[in-house]
């Protein structure tokens, strides 16, 4: 997560020890090289995340493989981060960050903030029809992202807002709304979520957002080399 210029995150999304695509959360779209030949390949980006979807599911983990990846890059991990255990455990394998999603949402997330502290926290908030969805996206809060935002402020480092609508679905997603969340805070936001196109990579880099890449890299919508070009400008 970016502290001053907005950076590219690349995703590596983790499910039997493979790397994987899924559209909307559910559906495995494809399978992708060997984790670690994919952090090789996103080696000119600053930071990589990694989500555990077996640990998200509640269907097992791929623990090796995640502590494999942070010994390599600096990465944030996440993928059901649901106790401050799980939070410890991937600070201690090298995690630079550790998502939290639905659990931000639990009495267990003063616990994961007072065991890792703050600076470790990013608190993933994913938008559907406008209000916030946790639970894998089956529960919908009455809430908007945007409303919460600001009882998180002080616990946690950053957010990654996802555009569940457009998730994976290489359509484009809604920079109108990232445009509202960049209002309500000023701390780092990432954006994901049918993110296709260089323009709506430049146009979330422009808002002072970073863009978290997964469907449009793994389908060879958008090249790395490209992506990195923008970056430096």
């Amino acid at each position: 997560m970016s502290v001053n210029k907005p950076i590219v995150v690349p995703c590596i999304d983790i499910q039997g020890g493979q790397v994987v695509q899924l559209v909307q959360g559910r559906e495995r779209a494809l399978v992708g090289p060997d984790p670690l030949e994919m952090l090789e390949r996103f080696s000119n980006f600053p930071e990589i995340q990694i989500i555990d979807l077996d640990a998200a599911m509640g269907i097992g983990e791929n623990f090796e493989i995640i502590e494999m990846l942070t010994s390599k890059a600096t990465c944030r991990v996440g993928g059901g981060v649901r106790s401050a255990e799980r939070a410890r455990q991937l600070v201690d394998i090298g995690a630079h960050r550790v998502i939290v999603g639905t659990a931000a949402f639990t009495p267990a997330f003063d616990d994961i903030v007072a065991e890792i502290g703050s600076e470790k926290i990013v608190v993933a908030l994913d938008s559907k029809a406008g209000t916030v969805v946790v639970d894998g996206w089956a529960t919908s809060l009455a809430v908007s992202a945007e409303q919460v935002i600001p009882t998180f402020e002080k616990k946690c480092a950053g957010f990654l807002c996802t555009y569940v609508d457009k998730e994976g679905m290489m359509q484009g997603t809604d920079l109108t709304w990232f445009a509202q969340l960049r209002g309500a805070t000023a701390l780092p936001i990432t954006a994901a979520g049918g993110i296709t196109t260089l323009d709506d990579v430049r146009a979330l880099l422009d808002m002072n957002i970073d863009a978290a890449i997964g469907m449009a890299v793994y389908t060879g919508s958008l090249r790395l080399d490209d992506l990195a070009m923008l970056m430096q400008q």
